[in-house]
C-alpha cells in the first residue's frame, strides 16, 4: 500500500510507493482564478450535520486549478473524490463522499479525519473505475491535477469535474486553503471552510506559543518518512516547500534539511548516510502499524550502525508522531500534526 500522494507517471511506480514526477505548472493566473472561483448566487450554509444542511441554491460557476470553468445546477451534494486530500476536505466540510478512491488506504493513513459514512470504493487513486463512478450518478467529481489526462477526459463524460492542484511548494499552506475554499464553493459550505481555517490558525498560534514557552523556538527539526524496498531503505525529507515543512516553520521551528525538494510537494530523497548531515536535531516521522515497510525508523534501521550512531538517535530525539495524520491533507490533518509535534517536543 502506498501512503504517498498519487503521481502521474506509471512507468516510475515502485512496489511500495510511486516516485515523484513534477506536474505541468499551471499559470499564476489560473491559480488566482482557482482561489477566487465565483458562485452565482452565493451558495453558503453551515454544514455541521452533513449534506442535509446544504441549502438549495441557484447555479454555481467556478474556475478550477486548470483554468477550466465548471458550472453546477446547484451546490453539489453527491460528490466523488479521487484523492485522499480531496476526500478529507469533503469530510471536514460536512459532505460525506458518495465515492472515494482506495477507501481502505484512507482509513489507514488518514484516521485523524475519519470517514463518517461508507463511501463506494472507486478503485485506486491513479486508476479510478469509470463504471463504478458512473453507477453512482454523482453531482460532481473532485479530482486533482495528479490524475492522468486520459482519466480526467473519461470522468468528464460522467459528471462535472472540479480539479484542484495537489500541492505547490511555493506556497503549501496557501494551496491547501485554496483547495478547501474551492471545494467549499462547489458544495455550498463556505461558512464551514472559514471556520476550519480559523481553527487551524488558532492551533498554529497556540502551538507556536507552547514551543516558545518551552524554550524551543528556533529548534532545528527534521521531518521525514521512509520505506523499504528490496531491503534498501529510502528516506524522504520534507523540505520547507512541503506542507509539513511550512507548518513547522509557522510553529517557529527551523527546517534542518538542506536537500532540494520537488516543485509541487517539496519532497526530497536521501538514504541513511544522508542523515549524517543533519547533525544534532529533533527528528520526527509518522508511520503506520499496518505497513511495516513504511516505518523503517522503528524497524529496518533498528540495528543499522549508521542510524544508531546519529546524534539525535543517541540522545533519544526521535519522535514517532501519532499514526493516521495524513501528511498531505487539509487543515484538520495539519491541526492534528501541530498537536502531535507540540506534545512530542514538550514531553518531559
Amino acid at each position: 500500500m502506498t501512503h504517498e500522494p498519487m503521481k502521474r507517471h506509471p512507468k516510475r511506480h515502485r512496489p511500495a510507493r510511486r516516485a515523484l514526477l513534477a506536474m505541468t505548472a499551471t499559470t499564476a493566473a489560473a491559480l488566482a482564478l482557482a482561489a477566487c472561483g465565483t458562485t452565482e448566487p452565493a451558495a453558503d450554509a453551515k454544514p455541521s450535520t452533513g449534506t442535509a444542511s446544504q441549502k438549495a441554491a441557484g447555479p454555481v460557476t467556478l474556475t478550477d486549478a486548470t483554468g477550466a470553468r465548471v458550472t453546477l445546477d446547484a451546490p453539489a451534494k453527491k460528490v466523488v473524490g479521487t484523492e485522499w486530500n480531496v476526500v478529507e476536505n469533503l469530510i471536514s466540510l460536512g459532505v460525506d463522499p458518495a465515492g472515494a478512491a482506495d477507501v481502505k488506504g484512507y482509513k489507514t493513513w488518514d484516521s485523524a479525519v475519519p470517514l463518517k459514512n461508507e463511501p463506494k470504493d472507486i478503485g485506486t487513486r491513479g486508476e479510478p473505475s469509470m463504471d463504478t463512478i458512473a453507477a453512482l450518478s454523482p453531482d460532481l467529481i473532485v479530482a486533482t491535477t495528479d490524475l492522468p489526462a486520459a482519466a480526467l477526459k473519461q470522468l468528464r463524460k460522467i459528471a462535472p469535474v472540479l480539479e484542484v492542484r495537489s500541492a505547490d511548494a511555493a506556497d503549501p499552506i496557501g494551496q491547501m486553503t485554496k483547495n478547501l475554499d474551492l471545494i467549499a464553493r462547489a458544495t455550498g459550505t463556505t461558512a464551514r471552510a472559514a471556520e476550519l481555517e480559523k481553527q487551524f490558525d488558532t492551533r498554529l498560534a497556540d502551538g507556536k506559543k507552547a514551543l516558545a514557552d518551552a524554550g524551543l523556538a528556533g529548534t532545528k527539526y527534521a521531518f521525514a518518512d521512509g520505506y523499504v524496498v528490496s531491503q534498501q531503505v529510502t528516506v524522504r525529507p520534507y523540505t520547507s516547500g512541503s506542507l509539513i515543512g511550512a507548518v513547522n516553520e509557522r510553529l517557529g521551528l527551523k527546517n534542518a534539511w538542506n536537500v532540494k525538494g520537488d516543485k509541487d510537494y517539496g519532497l526530497g530523497s536521501t538514504d541513511v548516510e544522508g542523515l549524517t548531515k543533519l547533525g544534532d536535531v529533533q527528528f520526527a516521522y509518522i508511520g503506520s502499524a499496518d505497513d511495516k515497510n513504511a516505518t523503517p525508523f522503528a524497524g529496518a534501521l533498528a540495528k543499522d550502525s549508521v542510524w544508531t550512531s546519529l546524534p539525535f538517535v543517541e540522545k533519544g530525539h526521535v519522535h514517532r508522531l501519532p499514526d493516521g495524520i495524513w501528511m498531505f491533507g487539509g487543515p484538520q490533518s495539519m491541526g492534528a500534526y501541530v498537536d502531535g509535534v507540540v506534545a512530542a517536543l514538550t514531553k518531559k
